[in-house]
């Protein structure tokens, strides 16, 4: 079977999964949603926005002939991660998820968990507190009702418009980030508190540590349901997957 790949992109995994193709000699495509403007940098060909629904990303598959489909978007990135399982059923072609394993409360850890941005805004109506609000760019403007806190944000790419929270401060950078760099962030602007999603794997757990090596609370958001699909946790069992067994959808 002619492998033609379809690696929906963004994420850690998904740029180590594209080396291992190209290493591979497994040529395909990574598109990216286009929420960073500069988007890493990949050894295969890339695309840039949306597909227009589970409609459009099935017409693209049929279009471009694409054999398999990786999903390797971010752990909240439910409503392309369920467009991919709707379009991948209409279009007859097979899923995967490149997933990583949610991060787990442990000893030491002082954690409240809340099941979504509207659960951690509520939360946050309370007095006070510097908080390090580590959400991604797309949901700051959500907590706009809490005016009260310092907000601390790490962002990839400065917001196009001025934010809705007086009191706030950008730092801008790209992960992987460690442990010494987010012990040394959070005690010079005196954090009280981080809300954080849960996104597990490495890239963004230092700051979880962090917290837990400060004794500081963390406000964690839960993922967000996203319909069954197979799931492949590093790029060797996608490789394995796509030579293999990459007709037995569901497994």
């Amino acid at each position: 079977m002619h492998l033609n790949p379809l690696i929906l992109g963004g994420t850690t995994e998904a740029t180590a999964l594209c080396a291992a193709l190209d290493a591979a000699g497994i040529s395909g495509t990574v598109s990216f949603a286009g929420r960073v403007r500069r988007p890493v940098r990949q050894p295969l060909p890339q695309r840039v926005g949306g597909f227009g629904g589970a409609a459009g990303l099935a017409a693209y598959l049929a279009a471009q002939r694409i054999s398999h489909v990786i999903d390797a978007t971010h752990p909240f990135a439910a409503r392309m991660s369920a467009n991919a399982v709707a379009a991948c059923t209409a279009a007859n072609v097979p899923l995967i998820a490149l997933t990583r394993a949610p991060w787990q409360a442990g000893p030491g850890d002082d954690w409240t968990h809340v099941p979504d941005i509207a659960g951690a805004v509520a939360a946050l109506d309370r007095p006070a507190l510097r908080v390090m609000l580590a959400v991604g760019r797309m949901h700051l403007a959500e907590f706009a009702p809490n005016p009260q806190h310092f907000y601390l944000l790490r962002l990839i790419d400065a917001p196009d418009t001025p934010l809705p929270l007086p009191e706030c401060t950008i730092v801008q950078d790209r992960g992987p980030f460690s442990v010494a760099g987010d012990l040394a962030l959070m005690r010079r602007h005196r954090i009280d508190l981080v809300v954080s999603k849960n996104s597990g794997g490495t890239g963004a757990a230092a700051k979880i540590t962090a917290a837990r090596q400060l004794g500081l609370p963390v406000l964690m958001i839960d993922r967000p349901a996203i319909p069954p699909r197979a799931e492949a946790h590093s790029p060797a069992e996608v490789l394995d997957w796509l030579r293999h067994s990459g007709t037995a959808r569901g497994v």
